[in-house]
Order: structure tokens, then sequence, then C-alpha cells
């Protein structure tokens, strides 16, 4: 049997949320239930291909000023020849967001990429991790130290490039994610008729 098709198409506008598109690809290999591709959404026109074909795909943004990024969007609104004929209808969908605050209203980010993959009548996949870094025990080195269920949150000092910002607990939560939605389309592409 194949192995299915896990897609990250991401925008990182300045290498932040790349690295975490690289964290999220290394959970999809490190599972070894499925094969992984990176796609950002500046390639994507050579990608469409890829895509339709996937069995999950999990989208990327940083969040500037309240929500996805222009690139993304732009990536958002190409998506509407796909959403004509319902292509992506029942692939699975997952996010992973990037802030340079803590909160900088990463979750209006993730509704809206929840929305895309509704849109495209996608079966969304949360995080499935409890909240880290929330109690006198805890740490900023937790897995999921930002509490989010939906999807992957990151968040990168303003002052920091891509070469240490985000934190390694975000990272791991990125690969985490991918991880699980490998996990998962294996389990989808088997149950289909």
């Amino acid at each position: 049997m194949t192995k299915p098709s896990v897609a990250i198409v991401y925008h990182s506008g300045y290498g932040h949320t790349k690295k975490l598109a690289e964290s999220v690809l290394e959970g999809v290999q490190e599972s070894n239930k499925a094969t992984g591709i990176l796609i950002s959404v500046d390639d994507v026109d050579s990608h469409w291909e890829d895509l339709d074909h996937a069995t999950a795909i999990i989208f990327g943004a940083p969040t500037y000023m309240g929500s996805v990024s222009a690139g993304f969007w732009i990536f958002a609104e190409k998506t509407s020849k796909r959403w004509m004929e319902m292509k992506w209808k029942d692939k699975l969908a997952a996010a992973f967001i990037n802030s340079g605050s803590q909160n900088g209203d990463k979750l209006q980010s993730l509704h809206a990429m929840f929305n895309l993959s509704q849109q495209h009548g996608m079966i969304w996949v949360g995080l499935g991790l409890m909240p880290g870094n929330n109690s006198s025990t805890a740490s900023i080195e937790d897995l999921n130290r930002l509490g989010a269920f939906g999807g992957a949150f990151a968040q990168s000092n303003a002052d920091e490039g891509p070469e240490t910002a985000p934190p390694k607990s975000d990272r791991l939560t990125a690969k985490h994610l991918g991880h699980r939605v490998a996990e998962i389309s294996a389990r989808w592409e088997a149950g289909k008729p």
C-alpha cells in the first residue's frame, strides 16, 4: 500500500514560520506512516497537483496585524478553483501559527485557516495535546507551552532571527502536529473502501 501524502503549505515572511514548517515535516517523516512535502505559498503554482493528491494539507502562516499574512491569504484565494470542484473535500486539514508575541491574536489566524478548510469540505485535525506551562511546576520548555488545542502555536521574539526563534518547545510542538497528522492520515487511508 502506498503511504499517504501530507502537504505542508506555508507562508513565511522572515523565516520563522519556515522553521516551524520544517519541524512539521520532520514529524511527518518520523512517523514513517506518510510522506511529506513542503510547499511555500510563493511556489504553490508548481504544486497544485501535490495538494490535490495529498491525503492531508497542513496550513502554516505568521500572524500579521491580527490575522494570517497577506501572502497566505493570496494562496487561500487561489484555492477557489479547487473549491468550485470540491477537489479537497474529505482531505484532512490542520494548521500551525506563529507571531511575535505570546498571544498575538493567533486564534484569529487559526480560525481563518479552519474556515478555509471548511469551505473546502475538509476534516480538521487538532493538536491533541494538553496545555503545557500552566502550573507552578511547568516550564516554557513544555510542549504546547502556549496552550493551543486547534493547532500548533508558536512565538518568535521580534528581535531574534529564525536561527534561534521560535524556541525549541514550539518547534517540538509543531513536530508533534506533523507526526499526529501523518498517523491519522494512515488510518484515514486504511479505512477507505
